[in-house]
Parts: structure tokens; C-alpha cells; sequence
């Protein structure tokens, strides 16, 4: 090799070493010990991400002595129970987890606080009904880490990574039929041409996940069609794409069906699904019709939630910092009141019930 070829090879992996970051180092174990299940992550990007949060720190503790707020104030629907001192410290958090900096004025006519005139606070009422109904009754997805307002919102009124029904999804008389609902880059699905709407079917209807038959030969169960599976896909990627892992986070790749050999991450999946379907049938419906025409989508919709509304490209939610534990009493809901929250009113079922009455579909 001649001097001038052996300083442009150098050259040239000098060039390629200062694009490259170093191999990802970091694992975290994510099935049962001595399977080999572990999440390959880059810790420095990580730590990046985390700097970025910037979790504001919990005001001290608050008396629960004294009397209740709804004996003191007027018009406090959901959290009337909790004391003045408790009552006022829920507010002020709130305030900074999701106004941008507008504090009380974001919800309230100050000279009234009591009325309902501005549709922030009508609709802030039932975000407080949902994070309680969550942190009461999905704990089989969300654990005990739960969640708060600032789970989603992130300080910001609007939080990101909300959907719409999304015009190209709806079929027309055209020539094209089924694949004209696709071909739509799209980013949430990696701008595949995969379907174009996998949230309207599975996460607010309940269209079972599913690309094979459960049975060979099969008389009544026949299988999924072409454009079951093409769905199915798509909603696989926008999951993978809100946790910011690969499926192999939640399936053994040697048998993507199979669950006994999945991760348990995968159940935890399924109880989410199920619990991203009813907050959007129970309260987004209805926050959408609260909501001014510019909050609306092309279709008239209002915004839903799906994975990356809370996830935002992170496996666990601010990367499991609990901020629930310092409001647990506050926002950590009542089991037996679920119910009054659901629209319309029906009877609450636990998710583990649920899940045991029938079997998986994911």
C-alpha cells in the first residue's frame, strides 16, 4: 500500500469515527432472568433525554386537618374530599404541569372562580376524572407509578402526539378501493405505506389484533385477511415507534404468536391497549365536543391519545419517575367511584377481569 492510499484510508475512518457514536453498552433486563431478553439501549442518549425532561419538583406535603374544600368552596366536583391546604397545593401543581407559565387565570374567571364559563376548566374537570380513573383502575399497566397531568402535558396545554381521524383513512367510490386508504406517509407509522388510520380501529374500536388464524384448518375462525394483518402492522410500528424500542421489547422473535415465550412486557402492552380504547371512548369523545373548532380535526373529531401521548419515544414514561407518589392522595382516585366517571354510565369492570374472560388477542 503506497503512502498517499494509506493517509486516505486514515483519513477516511477518521471522517466516519467523528459521524459515528460509539456502540450502545447499556442493558436493562426486560423478561425473566437467564432468557437473554434485555433491552440494548445508548446510555448517553438516554441521559440526554432525561436533562430534557426537566420534572418540576413537588411542592411539601399538604395538612389534610381542617375542613373539606367543598364545604369552604363552591362548585369543586372531583376533589372536594381533600382538605383547603391539599386542595390549593393540587392546584398550584397543576397550573405549572399544564398552563405554560398562565397559572390560575388558564381555567379560572378569577373574580369567579366557582364558574364554569371557561371550557379550560370543564375540560380540566374530566382530565382529573381520567388520571384518577387510570391511576385506580389500570394499574395493571401503569403499576403503582401512575400517572399525573404532567405525564402527558408536559407543562404545555395541548400535549403532543394526539390523533385525528385522518381523512385519507376513508374510503371513496374511487377505482382503488382498499389501497386508496393507504400509501400515505404518515409519521406516527414511519411513513410506510401501510394503512393510514390503525387508531380509529383498534384504539377506539375493538378490532381484534391479529395477522394468522388461531387453528389450522379452521372452520369458523378463517384467519386474517390481507388488510387485518397490513393493519395490525401498522399499529405494531406506531407502538414500537412511542416506546422508542424494537418488537423484540415485547415478542420472542422465533414465535411472534407465542406467549408463553413473549416478554412481560407484552402483557402490559395488552392491558395498555385496552385502557388507550376506553379513555377514548370515555372521555376524549367527550372533551372533544368541550373543545373550540380549532382543537378539532379536518374530519370534526376531537384529539385522541394513543402509546407516544404519554410515552413520547421512551419505554417507561418519564422514565419511571414516579410523580404520582407525591399526590397519591390527591390524584390516586377510588376504585369504587370509577364508575360515576365513565360516560356512559356502565357498570365498571376491573381490566383483570376482563382479561380473564377471554383470551388475548394481541
Amino acid at each position: 500500500m503506497n503512502r498517499a492510499l494509506g493517509g486516505a484510508l486514515l483519513l477516511g475512518l477518521a471522517l466516519l469515527a467523528s459521524g459515528c457514536d460509539r456502540p450502545p453498552i447499556g442493558t436493562i433486563q426486560r423478561g425473566f432472568r437467564g432468557d437473554g431478553q434485555v433491552l440494548v439501549y445508548n446510555p448517553r442518549t438516554y441521559q440526554a433525554a432525561f436533562e430534557e425532561m426537566q420534572i418540576p419538583e413537588s411542592p411539601p406535603p399538604a395538612e389534610s386537618d381542617g375542613p373539606k374544600a367543598k364545604e369552604v368552596f363552591q362548585n369543586v366536583q372531583v376533589l372536594g374530599d381533600l382538605s383547603i391546604t391539599q386542595l390549593t397545593r393540587t392546584m398550584i401543581s397543576m397550573a405549572n404541569w399544564v398552563t405554560d407559565g398562565e397559572g390560575c387565570t388558564y381555567c379560572h374567571n378569577m373574580e369567579r372562580p366557582e364558574s364554569d364559563e371557561k371550557y379550560t376548566k370543564r375540560v380540566a374537570r374530566r382530565m382529573l376524572q381520567m388520571v384518577k380513573y387510570i391511576n385506580s383502575g389500570w394499574t395493571r399497566h401503569v403499576g403503582q407509578t401512575g400517572v399525573t397531568c404532567y405525564t402527558c402535558h408536559r407543562g404545555k396545554p395541548v400535549p403532543t402526539y394526539e390523533w385525528f381521524q385522518n381523512p385519507r383513512a376513508v374510503p371513496s367510490d374511487k377505482f382503488n378501493g382498499w389501497h386508496e386508504t393507504q400509501e400515505a406517509p404518515y409519521p406516527a407509522l414511519g411513513t410506510t405505506a401501510l394503512p393510514a388510520d390503525p387508531f380509529s380501529v383498534y384504539l377506539k374500536n375493538e378490532a381484534n389484533i391479529r395477522v394468522q388464524a388461531t387453528q389450522a384448518l379452521a372452520t369458523q375462525d378463517r384467519g386474517a385477511s390481507i388488510q387485518q394483518t397490513e393493519a395490525t402492522y401498522a399499529l405494531m410500528i406506531v407502538m414500537a415507534k412511542s416506546l422508542g424500542v424494537n418488537c423484540d421489547f415485547c415478542h420472542n422473535t422465533q414465535s411472534l404468536q407465542s406467549w408463553k415465550e413473549s416478554s412481560p412486557q407484552r402483557a402490559t402492552a395488552w392491558y395498555g391497549i385496552r385502557m388507550v380504547r376506553s379513555l377514548n371512548n370515555n372521555f376524549l369523545a367527550g372533551v372533544g365536543d368541550l373543545l373550540p373548532p380549532n382543537r378539532h380535526g379536518q374530519m370534526g373529531d376531537g384529539p385522541k391519545l394513543y402509546c407516544a401521548t404519554c410515552h413520547k419515544g421512551v419505554f417507561k414514561p418519564l422514565y419511571g419517575i414516579s410523580m404520582l407518589k407525591d399526590f397519591r392522595t390527591e390524584l390516586g382516585g377510588d376504585r369504587e367511584l370509577i364508575a360515576d366517571y365513565l360516560v356512559p354510565k356502565t357498570p365498571f369492570i376491573p381490566p383483570e377481569a376482563a382479561a380473564a374472560a377471554a383470551p388475548p388477542a394481541k
